[in-house]
């Protein structure tokens, strides 16, 4: 039956190619809001689904593109193990490869790593319609490890991702969330001090004069930088998950949202419009109608980029204007993974 899928997909992926006919890529559909509209005949993945082989030993699982997030992690779990860069569902019906695709990590990215950190290898259909492995299973086995990488983020623009390898971590045994009363600027510094620490630091948030901080570990060690931090422990509930999964009241779906990136520790963005800021200050949330053109220049200047993440007007480009060299570079690379240019067209820029 996977054969079947993957020799069918080849198959449909090279005719449209010679008709220079459109594909849109698509899991569960949960991430459609991110970048520009998808367009193009559907390909639908969903029906493409199930663990190929975990290893719990090894910290190693390669799944279908197909495969339900809720699923895998449900399976990780029963063995005490997670896909340590938290990535965001945005829906009930999330894929595996749609959380490759979109490259989006949660809370703990800065203290853990990102999704194509732990990416070890895929299977890809490119827009040639062949059907390619790069990486492995194996920590060790590290060919083509860089191509494997490339397809986090690029949102189905380079080929559809039709199997991922990953490194898994175990579950921490024990977390708590700590809250500080402080300023934006305050609570920046103090979060890239801490980060500077050996403390078991696994996400931070600041909004309204409240930073809040998780620690992961051992109970011990958890124990231990308690007491060394000082502030209130608090009852997080599903604090983190709603704000993985931008269900708390700040990300208001009627107001656009931008993520601005920067390095963590950049200036504060003056903004009359409700910030949320994660990752110790390397991501700035922005709620809001803003100035596109003077809230990436801000970002520009602060070293990072600004992104209209959902919600807005797209025809201002929803992804920060690349220099030229780098424009380049992601021309060449679509050029050799999707000479047709069939393949998500547009999603990210225009090509």
């Amino acid at each position: 039956m996977a054969d079947a899928f993957i020799a069918e997909l080849c198959e449909r992926v090279r005719d449209h190619a010679a008709r220079k006919s459109a594909l849109r890529i698509r899991g569960g559909g949960s991430k459609d809001f991110y970048g520009q509209s998808p367009a193009g005949e559907a390909v639908e993945m969903a029906s493409y689904s199930g663990i190929v082989a975990y290893e719990p030993k090894e910290l190693v699982v390669t799944v279908r593109a197909g495969t339900p997030l809720a699923e895998l992690e449900e399976k990780l779990a029963a063995e005490r193990q997670m896909l340590a860069f938290e990535a965001p569902h945005f829906g009930p019906g999330a894929t595996i490869g749609g959380a490759v695709a979109s490259g989006l990590s949660g809370p703990r990215r800065p203290y853990a790593g990102s999704v194509r950190d732990f990416v070890l290898g895929t299977r890809v259909v490119n827009g040639k319609g062949e059907d390619l492995s790069f990486g492995g299973r194996v920590i060790k086995n590290v060919a083509g490890y860089d191509v494997s990488r490339l397809m986090a983020g690029a949102l189905g623009t380079l080929g559809v991702v039709t199997e991922i390898s990953f490194k898994v971590l175990p579950r921490p045994a024990h977390e708590t969330t700590l809250a500080f009363e402080m300023d934006e600027e305050e609570a920046t510094e103090q979060a890239n001090r801490w980060a500077g620490l050996p403390l078991p630091l696994s996400a931070t948030a600041w909004q309204d004069r409240k930073l809040r901080v998780r620690l992961s570990g051992a109970a011990t060690a958890v124990a231990a930088a308690k007491a060394k931090m000082g502030g209130e422990e608090i009852e997080a509930g599903d604090y983190w998950r709603e704000l993985r999964e931008q269900r708390l009241p700040f990300f208001d779906a009627a107001r656009p949202l931008w993520r601005i990136s920067v390095p963590q520790t950049a200036a504060a963005i003056r903004t009359a419009h409700p910030q949320l800021v994660e990752w110790g200050g390397g991501v700035r949330w922005v709620s809001g109608d803003l100035d596109p053109m003077n809230i990436r220049s801000t970002a520009e200047r602060l070293g990072g980029h600004a992104t209209l993440f959902r919600g807005g007007d797209k025809s201002i480009g929803v992804f920060h204007p690349l220099q030229p060299a780098l424009m380049k570079i992601h021309r060449r690379l679509k050029a050799a993974f999707d000479p047709s240019g069939i393949l998500n067209p547009g999603r990210m820029y225009d090509f």
